[in-house]
């Protein structure tokens, strides 16, 4: 009697609960915001996509199965693939673009979700690529148009030199054939148009992003820094990619990197650099937004997601 004298007072309808109710079935869009000193980063959620990281990672499948049991996660593993929009107050630059139509209905979610977030992809001024895999490239078209059509590409020469080889490409075995062709459709209109520019050594791409080579995932992997009021992020792009084993087990390495041994050699040398500079970090494969730090422990690594916050 006192709760609907209650309701009737403050005007409010009372419904009865209705325990048939459907399955929304929508999540959330698919970016977040962190600042960086002045710079405006917004992580960008491409979708997710299920591997079988049991048979992909370079290690004895039992300890693999036992990490990701431990972690709550399944075989095949659900994997986030994330790009970053960064915001210098003078230039919009989004770090790699997802996969596009190249990897399956899953992914393929970036231009929405940067539209989600605020942005046209037209104001997009350039585009730092971490390395050329479908992942990674893909996004740069829809369909057959361009994308982001007032974007230049940014990468480093080894990747383009290898990725864009029709030679090469002729040669390579079959399940890596289609890692070439994704690259040469993606990146050949920017390049017919005067859009892209290769880099050949570390430095400054646009004002506030510099490149820092990490070569080994793919000959030109590339991971980039990002620096404002003396704060910095480092994107590291797939210098990981499974968190519940490869931060205890940095020397485990997957069965897409193109040299294994110096994909490891890089992933040690960039997270040691990190963690000695208390930077943030920003990775392309870890659970979105994947943002968070790097701590050295023993021959092991700690990671420690960012904490939420909601910024005006």
């Amino acid at each position: 009697m006192m709760k609907a004298l209650t309701a009737a007072v403050l005007g409010i309808t009372v419904l009865a609960a209705q325990a048939a109710a459907p399955l929304a079935k929508l999540t959330t869009p698919g970016f977040a915001r962190v600042m960086v000193g002045d710079f405006e980063v917004t992580p960008l959620n491409d979708g997710t996509a299920d591997l079988p990281m049991v048979d992909l990672l370079h290690n004895d499948k039992d300890r693999t199965q036992a990490a990701l049991n431990k972690a709550h996660l399944g075989s095949p593993t659900t994997t986030s693939t994330n790009a970053f929009l960064i915001n210098t107050g003078s230039k919009l630059v989004l770090v790699d673009t997802g996969a596009g139509t190249l990897f399956g209905p899953t992914l393929g979610k970036l231009v929405d979700n940067l539209k989600a977030s605020g942005y046209r992809p037209e104001q997009v001024d350039d585009i730092l690529i971490t390395h050329f895999h479908p992942d990674h490239v893909g996004g740069l078209m829809a369909d057959t148009k361009v994308a982001f059509p007032n974007a230049t590409v940014h990468a480093d020469r080894r990747d383009a030199d290898y990725w864009l080889d029709a030679a090469r490409m002729a040669k390579a075995p079959k399940d890596v054939a289609g890692f070439f062709q994704g690259a040469q459709v993606s990146l050949t209109p920017y390049i017919k148009a005067g859009k892209f520019k290769a880099f050949d050594r570390n430095g400054e791409v646009v004002p506030g992003i510099s490149s820092y080579a990490s070569y080994g995932h793919t000959a030109g992997h590339t991971s980039y820094v990002v620096e404002s009021k003396g704060k910095k992020m480092v994107v590291v792009g797939d210098l990981i990619h499974v968190a519940a084993v490869q931060f205890d087990h940095p020397g485990v390495t997957i069965g897409f990197d193109s040299d294994p041994r110096q994909a490891a050699a890089a992933r040690a040398a960039v997270f040691g650099k990190i963690a000695r500079e208390g930077d943030l970090v920003a990775a392309a494969h870890l659970q979105f937004p994947g943002i968070g730090y790097i701590a050295e422990n023993g021959k092991s690594w700690t990671w420690t997601p960012a904490n939420y916050t909601l910024r005006p």
